[in-house]
């Protein structure tokens, strides 16, 4: 085993994580390149504290690290006392080859890990892109047809100003943002939705998304459209909407008040009106190409769910008077 990160740090296997914390914390002071120099000796050590810190402040790797060099000593100083008392040189050296083989994979170990530590260090140090943001936005029949502008606010994530997405200032970890590197806000957005937009359209705003690092390019924010139905659907240039009326009214007539694309307008509904009957409203539909269509009212007559006593009484009364059946053909 090459390197013992207990000696390293100057502390033993029993110590608690606080004891390592601190010793690091004043090895990594002493030998800061900004402190101590930037030979190639202070940047060898340094880099062995952090390295040394990596494994022991990790307790699944100082877990790892603990069985590994326990079995690493156990196998060493078995070796030397087999070596010391065998009297014979092809077994001495059968323990020894056992030995060395033992040897080279605990050290293979160590290297692949301090491979993937250095990997780890050099990619915190390239440029990295920042994450792209997705939100939702629900608009009307209306705004989708006409184009609309709204504000959304978005839950952003940013990097640390304090410790700049580092985690750590000055070798603890940073309080401003607990340590993840990151702070959340919101950020209000004037989106701008254009004229015939469909349902489930999406809307891309370049650099507004999650912040990069070292340097790196912003992310995306893509907002998806969801267009409010509210019984209002298209058939090509035309809108239907689909309007309710009581049975009163489909005997009697009656006017209704209805929200079009040129604003509200006041339609009247014909005595003895049938169901699913339609009436069309000339131009008021989309307008493209220097076309226009035409809004179609289709009426549907409803029963209101709870009726006074009073009201009863009179749909009681109306069955005893009525003199027409409107079943007639069923036995056709």
């Amino acid at each position: 085993m090459d390197k013992d990160y207990y000696k390293i740090l100057g502390v033993i296997e029993s110590d608690s994580p606080e004891d390592i914390k601190c010793a690091y914390r004043k090895l990594a002071r002493k030998w800061h390149p900004d402190v101590a120099g930037n030979s190639a000796d202070v940047l060898s050590m340094f880099k062995e504290i952090n390295e040394a810190y990596e494994i022991l402040s990790d307790s699944v790797k100082k877990s790892e690290y603990d069985k590994a060099r326990r079995f690493y000593n156990y196998a060493k100083n078995g070796a030397e006392t087999t070596k010391k008392s065998s009297e014979n040189f092809n077994n001495s050296n059968t323990d020894n080859d056992k030995f060395k083989n033992f040897s080279k994979n605990i050290n293979d170990w160590f290297y692949n890990n301090q491979k993937k530590y250095e990997k780890k260090q050099n990619e915190k140090a390239l440029p990295k892109r920042g994450k792209d943001i997705f939100a939702d936005i629900e608009i009307s029949v209306f705004d989708a047809i006409n184009g609309t502008q709204k504000v959304i606010n978005v839950l952003q994530t940013y990097p640390c100003p304090k410790c700049g997405g580092r985690k750590f200032i000055n070798e603890t970890l940073c309080r401003h943002c607990n340590g993840t590197g990151e702070i959340s806000g919101h950020k209000k957005f004037t989106v701008k939705i254009p004229a015939g937009i469909k349902n489930g359209a999406k809307i891309r705003l370049a650099g507004e998304g999650g912040e990069g690092l070292n340097g790196g390019s912003n992310g995306d924010l893509y907002i998806t459209v969801s267009v409010k139905q509210n019984n209002y659907k298209t058939d090509g240039l035309d809108i239907i909407r689909t309007v309710y009326i009581e049975p009163y009214e489909a005997v009697l007539g009656g006017n209704i008040e209805i929200k079009t694309i040129n604003g509200n307008y006041n339609f009247k509904i014909a005595p003895n009106t049938q169901n699913g009957q339609k009436i069309r409203l000339s131009g008021c539909g989309i307008v493209q190409n220097e076309k226009i269509g035409d809004m179609i009212i289709v009426l549907e007559i409803r029963i209101p769910k709870s009726l006074s006593k009073e009201e009863k009484e009179l749909y009681k009364k109306l069955s005893e008077v009525s003199s027409h059946s409107i079943r007639e053909s069923i036995y056709d």
